[in-house]
């Protein structure tokens, strides 16, 4: 009688089982499928939108893009889908547009159309819920702190000569720190990224630091692997899955710690600034900055203390990075071609000669160095894949419409690299931007600072820095790959596109 009895219970613990099993099931299927069919018509795109590649449901595209060179996947989607076209990332459409015409069509045409940012959830954890800044902000608080920083740049440099100076100044540590290798293999970066930053750091901060000051090297590791973060598939998955990223570990935690270091640097310096501040003498950005705090109608517009740290670490974050990166990357195409750096040595040699500091006055006798600075631009593609857009109403790009509201990314390389406006595109050639008689001439499609109402707003400071920097290396040194190590072009890409590590030599002239 016992075992019948266990025999039963047990034959109807195992029917009890199945069902439960059947029931969870039924219910798994069927919320999978409503699932799939709430995403399918949550995908229904409106008539004459972008096309795309297929992209699944939830995750949408994020594992498609190539993570170690996503400028050049980006780019060749074109091939397939034109030079507009549609991608996911999570939930979130961002309309891509390539090439040189398109590209025109976003950032100058309708300028006004694609002038604002659109909200993105690192960003807002980073700048103060995507008001502060000025990379992030939108509307009139953009607009005044972006006609602010480039009035505080004439005010302090630009129009005046000062920066022109100190560029020369600091040319003569950058010389020093060079000599010092005697003729050994070293990494230029280092040098590079101390010089370009203590040109805007004079402008922000009212001083320099030395080569070898342990803090500025400390930040400016931070600051690239930050950089290089933001640009990657890391920032992707955040920004299609913040909630989720928020509570998960990652190097993408990683963005943040170096944001708030990179912070709190900043803002030393700044409350050093308010022990001595001057009314009547301000000095720098800093302290134009803060005497503006003090009017509460400017609050409105961005002129807090909270801002000031993060339109500070903006612009020394964009006045570092790029053209540091871009020196590097000249330095890269000058060794792999050497008679392109014979020819620039022989214009400067008989333009300024072995001993006089270059000035900006001698670029316009210099249409070959110019042409091979532009080209060293052109082919750094610092900035491969811009800055994001938001269109501030329903518009039209080429054949389709882009609602109101949508993402909008312009793939610069696109334009850097369009075969339709450049000759040889994939090779170092200064040809590009000269004529039959060799002098220098303009190109249309040459976008490395973008263009329009969001083009780089240090634009004039980094033209100087690049040419002043370079031409007085070249005009000191000879620049030689190291013995059996060969220099490397692909880069690695994240919110700019930087050299892997490299040596090379120095030998003085």
């Amino acid at each position: 009688m016992s075992q019948k009895l266990n025999s039963g219970s047990t034959y109807t613990t195992i029917k009890w089982t199945d069902s439960v099993f059947l029931n969870m099931l039924g219910v798994i299927l069927f919320g999978l499928t409503l699932f799939i069919l709430l995403y399918c018509v949550g995908k229904k795109e409106p008539a004459h939108f972008p096309p795309g590649p297929f992209a699944l449901p939830l995750f949408g595209n994020v594992f498609n893009i190539a993570v170690k060179q996503p400028h050049l996947y980006l780019t060749q989607l074109a091939d397939t889908y034109g030079n507009v076209y549609c991608l996911r990332v999570g939930q979130e459409k961002t309309v891509f547009v390539c090439g040189w015409k398109m590209v025109k069509e976003v950032l100058v045409t309708q300028a006004d159309t694609f002038a604002d940012r659109p909200y993105q959830a690192l960003y807002a954890r980073l700048y103060n819920q995507h008001t502060g800044g000025l990379l992030c902000s939108n509307g009139k608080t953009w607009r005044r702190q972006r006609h602010f920083a480039m009035g505080t740049l004439r005010t302090f440099g630009l129009a005046n000569g000062t920066v022109e100076k100190s560029i020369c100044q600091e040319s003569r540590h950058l010389h020093q720190a060079i000599t010092h290798h005697k003729g050994q293999a070293f990494n230029p970066a280092t040098v590079l990224n101390s010089a370009v930053a203590n040109i805007i750091c004079q402008v922000m901060f009212g001083k320099r630091f030395d080569y070898n000051d342990l803090n500025l090297r400390q930040l400016h590791t931070m600051m690239t692997e930050m950089v290089y973060l933001e640009g990657s598939v890391w920032a992707l998955i955040y920004d299609a899955f913040p909630t989720l990223m928020k509570h998960l570990p990652g190097p993408h935690n990683r963005i943040f710690t170096n944001f708030q270091a990179l912070q709190e640097f900043i803002g030393t310096q700044i409350k050093s600034h308010q022990l001595d501040l001057d009314p009547d003498n301000p000095r720098d950005y800093i302290d134009t900055f803060l005497l503006q705090i003090k009017d509460k109608e400017n609050r409105e517009l961005g002129f807090t203390e909270e801002n000031l740290v993060l339109c500070c670490l903006d612009l020394f974050i964009a006045g570092t990075e790029t053209s540091s990166k871009t020196l590097q990357w000249g330095l890269i195409f000058l060794v792999q071609n050497p008679h392109i750096q014979d020819k620039v040595q022989a214009e400067i040699e008989h333009v300024i000669g072995p001993n006089r500091f270059p000035e900006m006055a001698d670029r316009a006798r210099m249409p070959y160095t110019n042409a091979v600075i532009h080209e060293i631009q052109r082919m750094a593609n610092i900035v491969p894949l811009n800055g994001t857009r938001m269109a501030t109403r329903d518009t039209k790009l080429g054949d389709y419409v882009i609602p109101k509201g949508s993402t909008v990314l312009t793939i610069l390389t696109s334009v850097l690299f369009d075969k339709n406006e450049w000759e040889t595109p994939h090779t170092f050639n200064p040809g590009h931007f000269l004529d039959a008689n060799g002098n220098f001439v303009k190109r249309n499609a040459f976008l490395p600072f973008s263009a329009g109402k969001r083009t780089c707003l240090g634009e004039s400071l980094a033209r100087m820095e690049l040419f002043l920097f370079l031409v007085g290396m070249l005009q000191k040194f000879t620049f030689y790959a190291v013995e059996g190590v060969p220099l490397r072009s692909e880069g690695t890409v994240g919110l700019t596109r930087s050299p892997y590590p490299f040596e090379i030599r120095a030998e003085a002239r």
